[in-house]
Order: structure tokens, then C-alpha cells, then sequence
């Protein structure tokens, strides 16, 4: 089995010819999509332009979205690869100059009236009313063509080259330990090593390696922040987060009752933080250090076949259809799993609907939480096999839905380890999955206190790393409470989680959250109805791309906007804290 993806089913190269064929042919359907976005009279509507003026997206999306993956995907693997900076360079300047057209379009496609008389004269076009209805409400928010043109071009060598020089820094960062040069991913997977002297001097050889950073990274925070607080200003939007829960097809009612049900949910987690300090020996609360510090007895360490062998047997019995999916996932090359120098840290899979495939990112290192990852991720690749068979327009889904299908894996994954294990192991198990709820809740509590509070203070100045580390400490402080040593926090944090520097993504945390409980929701309603829940659950997932977060809710009966349905899941995770005390 290959241990790095393949994307031939992309293109085989730059040079292959299919890549150059597609790239000219990006350059002249831009060409075209400006001519016809010239010809688009406002002064009247010709239901004719709307058709092609759908057409011209789908193209566009279809092919922008090929060549965009290809690039992007490549340089995730090998960052400091200069022929592939300019490759994507080279895209994003290419696609940059589609903006002024695309505005153009979409502000012709929101005068559209009379909807419901053109889906009956036009039945295609029905299949796109969910879309059709956001083009109309984005376009309130759009600014002159020239305008949107100029933010577009300009982003090459604004946010976007901010977001890629942290993401260079940070894969390329050589961290000394023990006389040693490693990645910064390597030595972050140290923090869950058996030794505690190996996890505390990785935390401390961590925060080391970061001073090297720092100021160049901080460049690359503000600039981000401060344009999108720009952008969103020029828009007519009250903050980056209305723009952000209308990227997420979600209302601030339903994020006002999660965080609600989080906050009230704030102490259990402190509880179960402050016992593991205990049992560990510390009387201040728990290092940061020691987060992710194994309990019990599960040891085990896991090859790529093994991992494999691992998942399609748990989930043959869950549907056969998500095991052969992985089975494929495995075989044909969609995923590249080792670290190494120039390739980025974390993990994420990324759809390709147009290939009817995805490819999955990790940093494996043979530990059962490697494994729970590869399951999580393949959760996604799921998800982008639900809504491959959707118009091309319609195979975006929003963040806050966008962890469903991941998290749903992690709950099937670890309640199958947990049930099978012995008394010894099944305490790691369950200390595991707490370490990994304690990250979607309070941790991502935390990064949302921190993104908030970034955006308010950079309109008054420039934020320097000593100013956003105190901004980091605080939020970790609130969030964390006294489950956490204050003295040993870790005010970096900003610096390494790569969801902070998108220019076109703010407040990437809260669907972490949102994903986690919803998802963990879910389940409980599989576990009650069994397989008769099943197609519930794919046409759930299917639906994700063409309703509001509130309407995908619905398709299982649950109200998003009410906290105690957010409560049902917290308390479930309650009572697993309750278990994990009394086992230790």
C-alpha cells in the first residue's frame, strides 16, 4: 500500500498536457464569462441570460475547482516546493480575474423575479432555487464590479500570501530536541507519549521553537483579520461573524443556545481536567503539557494495514457502504499519512465530487487517536460521496454541518473500542475520547474567545505576538477555568492552528462544536432506531448543500435554536467524566 496519496486522477504533473489543456481553457472560458457578463442588459431581464449565465458558473466551478485542488493539494504536502508556490500563484491570478464577471453574473442572477414560473419553464434550474435564493442575498452585500475585481486581485498578495507564509513557517520550522532537529509536527505528537518527562520537555522545546516565528507570523494575523474586518465593513456587515453565520447558512440563535449550553457545561469539563491532574500528581490544575497524557493501559500501536483492518471491520457492522467507501480510500491512494519536512501539520480531507473522490491528510503515528483521526477524516469522505450526484453548484456545504459526518465516525469508532475492552483498557478509551471532547468544546470555546477578541482589538492598532499571546492566555483562562495550571498554558496557540489565517474562512472553531454535538445527537437517535435510521442519516448528509443548517436539523426532528438539545449531548459527555472519575 502507497503511505502518500496519488492525484493522477487529477492531472499527473504540471506538464501533464491535461493540466496546460485546462489551465488555457481557464483563461479562455474567463474570457468568456467577461464578454457575457458584458453583454447582461439591467435595464431589463431575459430569462434565456439566466440559463446561461448558470451554465457559464457550473463550467467555471467545475474547472476553477479541479485546477484549485490540484495546486493547493500538492503544496500541502511539500510547501517549500518553489515550482508549486508558483503553480498556485499562477491559479489564484488566474481565477482573480473571473471576479469582476462572476460579480457581474451574480448580481443578474439576483434580479431574477418570478422564480417559480421560470423552474416550470426551465426544470434544471429548480434544482438550484437553495442556491439561487443565497446569489439573491449575497448580491445585497456586493460592492461595484471594478470594486470586487480589485479585492480579488489584490487578495494574491494580501490575505492569501499572509495565510501562505504561516502556513510555511510553521511546516518548515525546525524545533531542536534533545540535539535533535525535528518538524513542528512531530514534536507536537510528543504530548501524547507515555513518558512524562518526554511530553513536558516536547511542550517546552515547542514554545521554544516558536520565538523563532512569532513576529513574522503576527504579520500574517493582522493583516488577515484587518482585512477581513475591512471587507466586511465595505460590505454593509456588522462583523466578520454575521458574515460568517451567513457563510454557514446559520442564524445567531442557534449559535447564541450552543454556546449557551457550552457555558453552562464549562464546570463538568473543569471537573474532569482537575481530577486527571490528580491522578497525575499535580495540585494546580492540569499543565498544558499533560492535556493529552494517556491513562490507562491501551498501548497499542497500530500499522496503516492495521488501521485499516481496524475501521472496515467496526463499520461493516455500522453500513457497508461507508466500509467499502474506506476500503477504496485505503487502495486507490486517496490518503498521504506520515510527516515530514514541508508538509503541513493536523489533518483534513478534501472532496472532489467532480472525480467522485476525496484525499485525506494526516500525521500518522500508529496511536489509537491516529486511527480515530483517519476514521473522523474518512467521515468527510463520506459526506463528499453523499452529495457527489448534486448539481455541480450544489456540492458546498457550510462549516457548522461540515464536522457531522466526522464526528458521527469518531462516536461509532470509539463506542465499538470501548464496548470490547477490557476493564484496564477501556479507562484510556474512554480518558481518550474526553481528551478529544474536551478539545471541541472547551479548546474551541477558547479559539472563539480568542478569533472574537482579535478582530475588535485589531481595528484600534496593530497586535504584536506579546499582545496576542495575553489575548490567547485570557481566553484560555475563561475557557479552561480552573481545570488548567496557570502556569503552564500555552499562549502559542494561535501560531499553530492554521484556521486562523484563512481570509476568506473567519471563526473556523464554533462548527467544531457545533459538529461534535450535533453529531453526537445523532447517533443517539441511531442507537434508538438502528438501521431505519440510516437512510435518515444520507439524506441528512445529502441535504447539507441545499438548506440552512436549521432545515438539515429538521430532516431529524431536532430544533437547533432550543440550548436543551445541545444539553442532551453535553450531559451524555457529563456522564462519561462521571465514569472516568469513578474508574480512577
Amino acid at each position: 500500500m502507497n503511505k502518500e496519496w496519488s492525484l493522477d486522477i487529477l492531472y499527473k504533473g504540471f506538464d501533464d498536457a491535461k493540466y496546460k489543456k485546462d489551465k488555457e481553457e481557464l483563461t479562455s472560458l474567463t474570457n468568456e464569462l467577461k464578454a457575457f457578463g458584458e453583454t447582461l442588459q439591467f435595464s431589463s431581464f431575459r430569462e434565456e441570460d439566466l440559463v446561461k449565465a448558470v451554465e457559464y458558473l457550473e463550467r467555471y466551478h467545475i474547472l476553477s475547482y479541479m485546477l484549485i485542488s490540484y495546486t493547493v493539494l500538492k503544496q500541502s504536502t511539500n510547501t517549500s516546493d518553489s515550482e508549486i508556490t508558483n503553480q498556485v500563484n499562477a491559479i489564484e491570478k488566474q481565477v482573480s480575474e473571473a471576479s469582476k464577471a462572476l460579480a457581474a453574473i451574480k448580481k443578474y442572477i439576483a434580479r431574477a423575479e418570478n422564480l417559480e414560473e421560470i423552474f416550470r419553464k426551465y426544470p434544471k434550474l429548480k434544482g438550484y432555487e437553495f442556491i439561487i435564493s443565497e446569489i439573491k442575498e449575497e448580491a445585497k452585500h456586493l460592492l461595484s464590479d471594478d470594486v470586487e475585481d480589485v479585492i480579488s486581485k489584490l487578495n494574491i498578495s494580501a490575505g492569501s500570501a499572509w495565510n501562505s507564509m504561516q502556513s510555511f513557517l510553521t511546516s518548515t520550522l525546525e524545533v531542536e530536541y534533545k540535539g535533535e532537529i525535528i518538524t513542528l509536527p512531530e514534536i507536537r505528537n510528543l504530548a501524547h507519549d507515555k513518558d512524562p518527562v518526554v511530553r513536558k520537555e516536547a511542550y517546552e522545546a515547542e514554545l521554544k521553537s516558536m520565538e523563532k516565528i512569532k513576529d513574522a507570523v503576527s504579520f500574517s494575523l493582522n493583516n488577515i483579520k484587518t482585512q477581513v474586518n475591512t471587507i466586511s465593513d465595505l460590505r454593509g456587515y456588522e462583523s466578520p461573524l454575521e458574515l460568517t453565520l451567513q457563510q454557514s447558512r446559520m442564524k445567531k440563535e442557534t449559535l447564541d443556545a450552543l454556546l449557551q449550553a457550552i457555558k453552562e457545561y464549562l464546570p463538568a469539563f473543569r471537573r474532569y481536567l482537575k481530577h486527571k491532574a490528580k491522578v497525575l500528581g499535580h495540585s494546580n490544575g492540569l499543565p498544558w503539557y499533560d492535556l493529552f497524557a494517556p491513562m490507562g493501559e491501551s498501548s497499542r500501536k497500530f500499522t496503516i494495514e492495521e488501521a485499516r483492518d481496524y475501521l472496515i471491520k467496526h463499520f461493516s457492522s455500522f453500513s457497508q457502504d461507508i466500509a467499502d467507501m474506506m476500503q477504496e480510500a485505503f487502495d486507490k491512494e486517496w490518503i498521504d499519512f506520515y510527516p515530514r519536512k514541508g508538509k503541513v501539520g493536523g489533518a483534513f480531507c478534501e472532496n472532489i465530487p467532480f472525480v467522485k473522490q476525496s484525499r485525506i491528510l494526516t500525521n500518522f503515528t500508529g496511536n489509537f487517536g491516529d486511527v480515530v483521526t483517519l476514521a473522523h477524516e474518512l467521515g468527510h469522505a463520506y459526506h463528499g460521496m453523499m452529495i457527489e450526484d448534486h448539481l455541480p453548484l450544489n456540492t458546498d456545504y457550510s462549516m457548522p454541518v461540515a464536522e457531522t459526518a466526522s464526528t458521527f465516525n469518531e462516536a461509532v469508532v470509539m463506542e465499538s473500542a470501548i464496548e470490547e475492552a477490557d476493564e484496564k483498557e477501556k479507562l484510556a478509551l474512554i480518558e481518550d475520547q474526553l481528551q478529544n471532547v474536551t478539545q471541541i468544546i472547551v479548546d474551541i470555546y477558547s479559539r472563539y474567545l480568542f478569533e472574537s477578541a482579535v478582530f475588535e482589538k485589531s481595528k484600534e492598532g496593530f497586535l504584536f505576538a506579546d499582545q496576542l499571546n495575553e489575548i490567547m492566555l485570557q481566553a484560555q483562562k475563561e475557557s479552561y477555568g480552573d481545570g488548567l495550571d496557570p502556569n503552564y498554558l500555552h499562549p502559542y496557540m494561535w501560531i499553530v492552528k492554521s484556521h486562523y489565517y484563512s481570509e476568506n474562512l473567519s471563526f473556523y472553531n464554533f462548527p467544531y462544536a457545533f459538529g461534535g454535538l450535533f453529531a453526537k445527537g445523532l447517533y443517539e437517535k441511531y442507537k434508538a432506531e438502528g438501521e431505519a435510521f440510516l437512510p435518515k442519516y444520507r439524506a441528512l448528509l445529502k441535504a447539507t448543500t441545499v438548506m440552512t443548517v436549521e432545515d438539515v436539523a429538521k430532516q431529524a426532528e431536532i430544533d437547533l435554536e432550543d440550548p436543551e438539545f445541545w444539553r442532551i449531548s453535553l450531559r451524555s459527555y457529563e456522564e462519561m467524566i462521571d465514569t472516568f472519575i469513578k474508574l480512577t
